[in-house]
């Protein structure tokens, strides 16, 4: 496929379509290290197996093979937009890029506060690991955490962010697209709703539908009915504000307040360590869980049930939008 040539206004700006190509091969390449993962984690399941005289838990690493296996398809599909210059493809890999930013700066700081107790209590009994040399492990694992979800995504966010990239997708691709009929703000909330909903599927198959709701946690039937629910719900509001539609806001708004005043509750009566059980981990891997004094304190839970607060903050900033469309 040939890429048309540059419209008159190319004066106007710095054509950028070599860049594009570039990191459009980058991005490629990310979804073909993400297809690979797939094998790799099925293969490290069945070696742990081996290794520990059980069962491998395939139904375990669902919820991950699910999100490697999406994340494959969107960056070879983006990555070839990039590369022949399309506008709907600057327009996702920026929001994308953001969500993965965001994500990830706020995992790199978790990770250097809880790496060192991991590092410290992974080591077998009796032994005991020099302090120089864990300290190197964690500085290596988190720089390799830094590189992977802060700098990778923040150049993609550098790159796809410029008014010159831009102006070159608009010129190459002077046909609109659906990516232009909603603000790229609300563009990241729609996404991410929809991915929610997709990784929502996952529930019944890998942890036994197990849910806290409003101080205790539910299972079976009606938790597998409550994910379809919350399914179905987050589905048609990615729709709905992709369509700027105001009642899809504020019905987010309510869910989400809802969401996090359950997670409050459950957290403040049940141990974290119950819920997995109740999910189905292993009993070796909930011993080595127990070991950690942020699962013991629960805090991690009281972590778990606040992280809908940074994206509740999101939705009350992009409310300015939907004023704008109505």
């Amino acid at each position: 496929m040939t890429t048309p040539p540059l419209s008159p206004t190319a004066a106007n700006f710095k054509d950028r379509r070599a860049g594009l190509i570039v990191f459009g091969i980058l991005v490629i390449l990310l979804g073909c290290l993400c297809a690979l993962l797939l094998p790799l984690m099925f293969a490290g399941q069945a070696f742990s197996a081996k290794l520990t005289g059980g069962a491998a838990s395939y139904r375990m690493i669902i919820p991950g093979a699910l999100i490697y296996g999406w994340m494959a398809v969107a960056f070879i599909w983006l990555g070839i937009g990039s590369v022949l210059c399309r506008r709907w493809a600057r327009a996702l890999l920026l929001t994308l890029s953001w969500c993965w930013l965001v994500v990830g700066i706020v995992s790199t700081v978790i990770m250097a506060f809880v790496l060192p107790q991991i590092l410290a209590v992974s080591v077998p009994e009796g032994q005991k690991m020099p302090e120089a040399a864990r300290w190197m492990i964690a500085v290596v694992m988190v720089g390799t955490i830094s590189v992977i979800y802060v700098l990778l995504p923040g150049a993609l966010v550098l790159f796809y962010r410029s008014r010159h990239v831009k102006a070159t997708c608009e010129a190459r691709d002077p046909v609109r697209r659906w990516t232009d009929a909603c603000p790229l703000p609300v563009l990241a909330v729609s996404l991410m709703l929809a991915f929610s909903a997709f990784s929502m599927l996952s529930m019944p198959l890998a942890f036994n539908s197990v849910m806290p709701f409003f101080g205790k946690l539910i299972s079976g039937a009606p938790a597998t009915m409550l994910c379809l629910g919350i399914t179905l719900l987050m589905a048609w509001a990615a729709r709905a504000i992709y369509r700027l539609e105001p009642a899809a806001w504020w019905v987010m708004i309510a869910f989400f307040a809802v969401m996090m005043v359950s997670g409050a509750l459950t957290f403040a009566r049940i141990d974290l360590i119950e819920m997995y059980r109740q999910m189905g981990f292993p009993p070796d891997q909930l011993a080595q869980m127990e070991k950690f004094s942020f699962v013991r304190d629960r805090s991690a839970a009281w972590w778990m049930s606040l992280s809908a607060v940074p994206f509740f903050g999101y939705l009350i900033w992009v409310k300015r939008y939907f004023r704008r469309a109505t």
